[in-house]
């Protein structure tokens, strides 16, 4: 058996070594800057309802509202595309919507559903009451946070074509 000579071997290091000791026990921190919007816990309460709906679909209906609005929010506000809604969203709402995106970003000098850039005042859902009127209508209101300044949201949702649909809403 051979051994191969060493000599006229050529040796390509792969990696540079490096000295692990500064790192062990470290934190990885990531620093890039933050664009999505804090996250509070929502908070959903229902007002008095006029019909009855089983516990589970109620909270289902409940939870739709919430992420429903809270896109709503981003949307007007030029954060999010107008497209996102129209699966839930009735022709008339739609259109309403897409007008005020297009307004809000037009004032701002923003394409529709262009990030602002890091950290601006992004509206946050911060809590909604729902009112069951009719198994399969719901009306809602939300308080809105946009930085320091607070707004309202009033919202009709129907069952139309076996989904759930944004029939009106209303800006305070």
């Amino acid at each position: 058996m051979s051994t191969p000579d060493t000599a006229e071997a050529e040796v390509i290091v792969l990696r540079p070594d490096a000295s692990m000791a500064s790192v062990q026990g470290a934190l990885a921190l990531d620093l890039t800057p933050r664009t999505a919007p804090p996250r509070p816990r929502l908070r959903s309460t229902r007002a008095s309802d006029l019909a009855d709906l089983e516990r589970a679909s109620r909270e289902q209906v409940d939870a739709f509202v919430g992420r429903y609005l809270q896109a709503a929010v981003e949307i007007a506000a030029g954060d999010r595309p107008v497209a996102q809604l129209l699966r839930h969203t009735v022709p008339e709402v739609f259109d309403a919507l897409s007008g005020r995106a297009r307004a809000v970003t037009a004032a701002g000098g923003l394409a529709p559903g262009r990030v602002r850039g890091p950290n601006p005042a992004r509206p946050v859902v911060v809590g909604v009451r729902t009112a069951l009127i009719r198994s399969d209508a719901v009306e809602a209101s939300a308080h809105v946070r946009y930085g320091r300044r607070s707004r309202a949201v009033a919202a009709r949702f129907e069952v139309v074509r076996d989904r759930w649909q944004c029939v009106a809403i209303t800006w305070g």
